[in-house]
């Protein structure tokens, strides 16, 4: 079954993609055999991040038109935030988007972060890794806007666009441990605000001590996305980014993460709680936790 599902993935059937997607989220039996079959792929990730309001849908819409204007095709995630009563996607993102969801060269999936923090979802590699499958130029992923914590996108995008608008002076200041390190371009949306350009100087001179710290200096783009001003010039910047043709060494990091999570669930996975609490009464006055834990190796 998985085989097929495989084929009809890489053959570009989007049901099949969306049905796998499912199935990988909510963990159906088998569904790691499908992970495990997955082959490399060198297809572009873009990450658009940054805080709320910043207009990153906005700039995902124009970014999706451009791409399908030059008659390539695109598959975007977008991590909505999650309903407090179902976990599930609110899809304020496919709202958004609703013109290209019949588009035959884009495909737009929205979903929840099910509460992981980084902003993103906590299958968001295998999902990635599965739109690598597909025959996609281009794969986008939006994620929720929550703030610092929300540095994974910088392991998992190839490139990291962050978004900020002009009147973010201080919460950039607040943002520099996080996301200020994560950018590879900056995104000044909404620049026909006042004092846009000052605010572009400001944060020209914020990241010149990364100038010294890295080979690759970091662009600051206008844009004004509602009206598709500066699109072009910012997908040509991430087009022609040295780091969208070689690896991104954050992605290690982040899959050792990864690694390192999955291992801990399958060595974990006999061990249950309710019979670690009758192994601890039983043991009565005498129980000493660290031999406890020893005698589980």
């Amino acid at each position: 079954m998985w085989k097929n599902f495989l084929h009809q993935v890489q053959q570009g059937d989007v049901k099949a993609l969306a049905r796998c997607i499912s199935l990988v989220e909510n963990e159906v039996a088998g569904y790691e055999t499908l992970l495990q079959s997955l082959p490399g792929s060198p297809t572009p990730v873009i990450g658009i991040t940054g805080p709320p309001g910043a207009g990153k849908s906005t700039l995902t819409d124009a970014l999706i038109e451009l791409i399908v204007q030059q008659g390539k095709k695109v598959a975007v995630l977008c991590i909505d935030p999650s309903s407090p009563f179902n976990l599930g996607a609110l899809l304020g993102d496919r709202i958004r988007m609703s013109d290209w969801y019949n588009n035959p060269s884009v495909f737009i999936r929205s979903l929840a972060t099910r509460g992981s923090l980084g902003g993103l979802h906590p299958k968001i590699i295998e999902l990635t890794d599965l739109l690598k499958a597909s025959p996609f130029d281009y794969i986008i992923v939006e994620t929720v806007g929550v703030g610092q914590s929300e540095i994974e996108i910088a392991g998992l995008a190839d490139i990291t666009v962050v978004v900020v608008v002009p009147e973010a002076g201080d919460e950039v200041q607040t943002m520099k441990a996080g996301l200020m390190e994560i950018a590879d371009i900056f995104v000044v949306n909404k620049s026909d605000r006042p004092d846009a350009d000052l605010f572009v100087k400001n944060l020209r001179l914020m990241l010149a001590p990364a100038f010294h710290k890295t080979d690759i200096p970091i662009p600051v783009m206008k844009t004004v996305a509602s009206r598709k001003d500066g699109i072009p010039e910012l997908f040509e910047a991430i087009s022609s980014h040295p780091l969208h043709r070689s690896s991104n060494p954050r992605r290690s990091w982040l899959l050792a993460e990864k690694a390192y999570f999955l291992l801990q669930q399958k060595r974990m996975k006999d061990i249950d709680k309710a019979s670690l609490k009758t192994a601890i009464e039983a043991a009565g006055s005498t129980f000493n936790l660290y031999r406890f834990v020893e005698s589980l190796h």
